[in-house]
């Protein structure tokens, strides 16, 4: 596989992942949502400052901590994905891992760019101890909502599929309302669980195939004469 299927692989997925967020940010308010294929399958505008599906932690120090982070594994994926290239690893495994690199840079340009270029983005209130909401539709300006690094992750994919009530004799969660599924989305966190997923499940082949080849080649070298 050559390195520029990989980067048509990425750039498609990028330029998905941001012009729905694009879309949604300057079209939704934040909190609403709008049905798509009835109420199973909805854009749920919500602003994400921690991790994939709505995790968060350590408020702004995290938040950063986490931008960071995310700047780290694109670095090394690119080079992880020139190696695997280079080495002849399966198309699949190199598709997967495209993906998940893919959906790392789609969120990592939020983290780092829309608190810079979008004037309404949630802001992290220390008297309160969170990120607080906003009113009104967002809209690109020089005068963005926070600094470089601080933006928040744009979601919007919901697929309540399956809503109930847990009986009172249910373990734990009796009485409870439960939901699936319940966490909100976007297309790069659907390119990196998706690469990861694929990965898992398709990994006798990637690896296996991998590691015949590796033997193969061993043996060849073995049997080869010896000249002189």
């Amino acid at each position: 596989m050559k390195k520029a299927h990989v980067f048509i692989i990425v750039l498609l997925v990028v330029l998905a992942d941001q012009a729905l967020k694009y879309y949604i940010k300057t079209n939704f308010y934040l909190n609403t949502s709008r049905p798509v294929l009835g109420n199973w399958f909805q854009m749920y505008f919500v602003e994400n400052p921690g991790m994939a599906y709505g995790l968060k932690f350590g408020g702004n120090w995290g938040k950063l901590a986490l931008t960071v982070f995310r700047m780290g594994a694109v670095v090394f994926g690119v080079f992880y994905i020139g190696r695997i290239i280079r080495q002849g690893y399966h198309k699949g495994f190199i598709v997967c891992a495209s993906l998940i690199f893919a959906g790392a840079v789609g969120n990592l340009i939020d983290s780092c760019f829309y608190g810079l270029i979008f004037d309404k983005g949630m802001v992290f209130n220390p008297n309160f101890g969170d990120y607080m909401g906003y009113d009104g539709l967002a809209t690109i300006s020089s005068k963005g909502y926070s600094s470089f690094l601080h933006g928040n992750v744009v979601d919007m994919l919901y697929f309540p599929i399956i809503k109930g009530h847990f009986p009172s004799w249910f373990p734990v969660w009796g009485n409870e309302d439960f939901e699936f599924f319940r966490p909100i989305f976007n297309l790069a966190d659907a390119a990196i669980s998706g690469g990861v997923i694929s990965i898992i499940v398709f990994q006798r082949k990637f690896f296996i195939e991998k590691n015949q080849q590796k033997h193969t080649e061993v043996n060849h070298i073995e049997e080869a004469p010896i000249e002189g």
